[in-house]
């Protein structure tokens, strides 16, 4: 029999890192540079100056980059989904069973 090596992929279950960029922020990034490439279209297109166009691209670009990356190094690979979970849990879950039991209480002290 002959022996075989086989080669064991180490990152199988670590997210996809690109640049520096983990998991989700790869798809905003990307998603905002299509929207940036149509919204550049569309100025193009009423016929602003070629100039003016690029200049505000480019700054728009250059913005969603940092900001983007800021996002991926402030909340890292699931801590975004993190944040937005916690903001739709309640502050105050309120019970009213406790006041129902005091309702009664009441009631039956008063006969």
């Amino acid at each position: 029999m002959s022996n075989s090596v086989y080669q064991i992929n180490k990152g199988i279950n670590k997210s996809i890192e690109f640049k520096g960029l983990k998991a989700q922020y790869i798809w905003y990034l990307g998603g905002g540079l299509v929207v940036l490439l149509i919204f550049f279209a569309i100025i193009y297109i009423i016929g602003l100056n070629i100039f003016f166009c690029l200049a505000l691209i480019v700054s728009l670009a250059t913005g969603l980059f940092m900001y983007v990356y800021k996002l991926s190094r402030t909340y890292g690979e699931h801590g975004l989904m993190k944040k937005v979970a916690k903001k739709a849990v309640p502050n105050v879950i309120k019970s009213y069973s406790i006041n129902l039991f005091k309702k009664q209480l009441h009631r039956e002290k008063s006969f």
